[in-house]
């Protein structure tokens, strides 16, 4: 979150697997109600419904703007960066982002999509927002996170933005983007867990909590079986392999460029990839993407004399 006079500017970078903002990341399942639920930890009232947010994650879709719920997920990311500094009132410019080679194509829809009520009054986690989105402002993914340290990329560089359902693969030469080589493939981290969950299935008839696999793939162990393990992280090594192979096929060479991963996929490539350390660059702040994109706004912002 960033101030600019009397506005505010929140990076919302939406993810299929979570929702991140400069200082928060949740999960983006939702599950939407007409009666009060029982539990109301993270329960958003927006338009006489109730919202249960966080709990799982949503389904890969290309089009984010299918229904409503990457809108009511918006909301929650607005109240939660909000509720750091005590704001229930504000005059909001929200700063997001699609994958790379979808930017031209969905930007002007996905940027209507989170315009379409310029007032919004709703509450979560028990406090009243009343929020004036003032506009909306679209990038790509993956370039955001390293805006602020694009002074690093001399020479030839390649970008590689690995979410839960895509993966972003941009070139970044002598400091600039080129728009010429932007690649996205649905290889993201789901991918791998879904191979998880059918090696497991179909070797030992069982399937453990995604909780589980999960804190395999951040952390690179867990407290399970060791069969269990050595097959969660064989899969695991086999779906990096993928990954280094996709990036092969779009020119990857290390011993001419340098590799920089960001998105939730660099634990993965830290925990299970063979890599040369001194050329490949893992950004391990999930929440770099989101940053980026408060300021690319915020430069745009300050250009235009506060408009964009």
């Amino acid at each position: 979150m960033k101030n600019l006079g009397n506005t505010i500017i929140i990076g919302i970078d939406h993810g299929y697997g979570n929702i991140k903002t400069a200082n928060c990341c949740f999960g983006t399942g939702i599950i939407a109600s007409d009666k009060e639920p029982v539990f109301k930890e993270n329960l958003l009232v927006w338009n006489d419904k109730y919202y249960l947010i966080g709990e799982g994650h949503k389904e890969f879709s290309a089009d984010k703007m299918l229904d409503e719920d990457y809108y009511v997920l918006t909301l929650a990311a607005i109240a939660r960066e909000l509720n750091i500094c005590k704001i229930y009132s504000a005059d909001v410019f929200i700063a997001a982002g699609l994958p790379l080679t979808w930017v031209s194509e969905q930007k002007d829809d996905f940027k209507n999509y989170l315009l379409q009520n310029d007032i919004v009054d709703y509450t979560f986690r028990g406090k009243d927002y009343h929020i004036h989105i003032l506009d909306v402002d679209v990038y790509p993914q993956g370039f955001a996170a390293i805006i602020n340290n694009l002074g690093d990329f001399t020479g030839v560089n390649m970008l590689c933005d690995i979410g839960n359902g895509t993966m972003n693969v941009m070139y970044v030469n002598d400091k600039k983007p080129d728009p010429r080589r932007c690649y996205t493939e649905k290889f993201g981290t789901h991918q791998c867990m879904l191979q998880i969950r059918e090696n497991l299935m179909r070797i030992y008839h069982t399937e453990p909590p995604e909780t589980t696999v999960t804190r395999v793939l951040r952390f690179g162990t867990a407290d399970i079986d060791e069969a269990y393990l050595k097959t969660i992280t064989d899969t695991a090594r086999e779906y990096v392999g993928g990954i280094f192979l996709r990036l092969r096929e779009h020119g990857y060479d290390p011993k001419l460029m340098k590799l920089y991963i960001v998105g939730g996929g660099g634990c993965l490539i830290r925990n299970f990839g063979s890599f040369d350390g001194s050329r490949v660059t893992i950004i391990d702040d999930i929440c770099a993407t989101a940053k980026g994109y408060e300021r690319m706004l915020e430069m745009k912002l300050l250009r235009n004399g506060g408009k964009l």
